[in-house]
């Protein structure tokens, strides 16, 4: 009980959001103070903001405010809770909204009797884990059939600013076959937020969600508890009801960014372009959470980083690669074939998808990248082929029908869509897949040459039923 009754009155520094209060000596009686603890700071007018200690060094507490450090004087007094950051985890947190330190942000019953878990633990053990081997299906073509997402993959989608990834984020949050969705705003403006929370209510998955978010307009410091409350929630769906949570986090620069202001405000040493030295290894700990449980569900993180410039060596994109199993790179409104890459995919192409999802894949991205080189070939007026008009052709259905990000298609449609396309464009001796698969899933001619006059409509059940 000292601990709660400890108030310190001797603040000796304000800067930014940030206050240094001095603790005195370590003695039998005083309480004990630790990094991540939180405290309660209180001013002379009625000011009130928990606060999250941040250094120890000797005698003096450096504490992030939560709030702010306006309407802070050095006449405030600081009270140590004794206890990390905790968020409210239940079953009645589903279809929730919270703040970046934990508060409710919706107008919902209270959840203050709730309980309460420590955000920003550890990762799980390593031997309580499993290899992916399943996947997490959106009905987005550039993800499902060429980009496969799996079960416990970390992944980021890469993109600058102006692109519609908040979009794409929605979308395959409402889309993903997972038990529930845990969204994590960094540092949103009001607009953003309230998309996110109209496209989950609108699609019906609202119930199945829950939200954090940081406005733009809230305290830095909320930004940089976002991701640990979000993950704290998600590890515990995963772990003890057997969930399959799928962790969407926009985005991860903006937490960067947050770190790098909190460690100039500290006086840290800063390294590449402003940073702190321990970038990759704060952006790890987040990351390494995802996680498919050998005695419960599984733990997916998909987050959106932004290349300031559209700069790829950046530090935030640059380390972010090193943690992650892959990329989606989003521009000019597609997902780029290219520029993507799913290290988790060949877990689930064709041994929980179709057989001939792989054969499938690999064509198609040979013929489009045929395509493109036929259209540059086509721009400096190199005389075409037979077989490069008919590349053209492939390149232009193939951006209509898969690369928009607002093409929506079950992977076994997509899969057959794919068959529907090659056949319009080329004989099936210049496939150059295994016969087995031709002889099955290759559209008949008749059928082919229906499908074209029907521009890109997908094909029927009853086609795909012929097809099978």
């Amino acid at each position: 009980m000292a601990q709660t009754l400890t108030r310190y009155t001797d603040v000796i520094e304000i800067v930014g959001d940030l206050l240094k209060v001095r603790i005195g000596a370590v003695g039998a009686d005083a309480p004990t103070i630790a990094y991540d603890d939180l405290a309660l700071v209180e001013g002379v007018d009625g000011f009130r903001s928990l606060a999250r200690v941040i250094r120890i060094d000797r005698d003096i507490a450096s504490l992030q405010v939560f709030s702010g450090t306006k309407g802070v004087s050095t006449s405030s007094t600081v009270q140590f809770l004794g206890h990390a950051m905790r968020a409210t985890y239940s079953a009645n947190i589903l279809g929730r909204v919270f703040r970046g330190d934990g508060e409710l942000l919706d107008s919902g019953p209270d959840l203050s009797d709730e309980p309460k878990i420590v955000a920003g633990g550890p990762s799980v053990n390593p031997a309580r884990r499993m290899l992916a081997s399943k996947m997490i299906r959106t009905d987005v073509p550039m993800i499902d059939v060429f980009n496969s997402l799996a079960e416990s993959q970390k992944i980021p989608i890469f993109s600058v600013a102006g692109e519609p990834y908040n979009q794409l984020l929605a979308r395959i949050g409402i889309q993903a076959d997972a038990d529930i969705i845990v969204f994590g705003g960094l540092g949103l403006i009001f607009d953003d937020y309230y998309f996110f929370r109209r496209a989950f209510e609108d699609a019906g998955s609202f119930p199945r969600t829950v939200m954090f978010v940081n406005l733009a307009s809230d305290p830095v410091v909320e930004r940089l508890l976002v991701p640990d409350m979000a993950l704290a929630v998600a590890e515990r769906f995963a772990l003890e009801q057997g969930k399959r949570v799928l962790v969407l986090l926009t985005d991860m620069t903006a937490y960067a960014d947050a770190m790098k202001e909190v460690g100039i405000a500290m006086e840290s040493v800063p390294s590449n372009r402003g940073y702190m030295g321990d970038l990759y290894s704060q952006m790890a700990r987040r990351y390494e959470k995802a996680a498919d449980y050998r005695e419960g569900g599984s733990l997916t993180i998909l987050t959106v980083t932004t290349m300031p410039g559209g700069d790829v060596t950046h530090p935030v994109p640059d380390n972010t690669g090193y943690i992650t199993e892959g990329q989606f790179y989003l521009h000019d409104g597609v997902l780029d074939p290219f520029g993507s890459l799913s290290r988790l995919k060949q877990h689930v192409i064709g041994k929980v998808t179709r057989e001939d999802h792989g054969q499938v894949m690999n064509t198609m991205i040979r013929f489009y990248s045929g395509a493109r080189d036929a259209e540059q070939k086509q721009a400096m007026a190199f005389d075409l082929s037979e077989f490069d008009h008919k590349l053209l052709r492939f390149g232009e259905l193939f951006r209509q029908r898969f690369m928009a990000i607002e093409v929506s298609l079950p992977l076994e449609e997509a899969l057959d869509l794919c068959w529907q396309t090659m056949a319009e464009c080329f004989e099936p001796e210049e496939l150059l897949m295994k016969q087995q698969l031709v002889d099955r899933f290759f559209p008949r001619r008749a059928e082919s040459e229906e499908a074209l006059g029907q521009g890109s409509q997908a094909p029927s059940p009853s086609d795909r039923a012929d097809l099978a």
